[in-house]
């Protein structure tokens, strides 16, 4: 089974930026499709970037423009770096593969404030 540690999260003010890493064991990480996705009190988890074993990615319009995902398949992590961050970011981020098929790891929470 798959465990998932992600980090990298923090409290940073509204336009700082922050990257989060995912670090993957237990599966054969190259094969699967990856995505991050953030959870804010009271909201359901969504979805909001994803990146495919060749490298093209995907983003919910929430986060276009500002998030980048990105994949090191040799150190089985994926990242996401956030730029331009504001306080509607402010969520407990997870990765997973995109079909969330692996279970969940601790996250870790970012929070945009001043």
């Amino acid at each position: 089974q798959a465990q998932l540690v992600e980090s990298g999260g923090g409290l940073v003010q509204p336009g700082g930026s922050l990257r989060l890493s995912c670090a993957v064991s237990g599966a054969i990480f190259s094969i699967y499709a990856m995505g991050w996705y953030r959870q804010a009190p009271g909201d359901q988890r969504e979805l909001v970037a994803t990146i495919t074993r060749g490298g093209s990615t995907n983003y919910a319009d929430s986060v276009k423009g500002r998030f980048t995902i990105s994949r090191d398949n040799a150190k089985n992590t994926v990242y996401l770096q956030m730029n331009s961050l504001k306080p509607e970011d402010t969520a407990v981020y997870y990765c997973n593969t995109q079909m969330g098929l692996w279970t969940w790891g601790q996250g870790c929470q970012v929070t945009v404030s001043s």
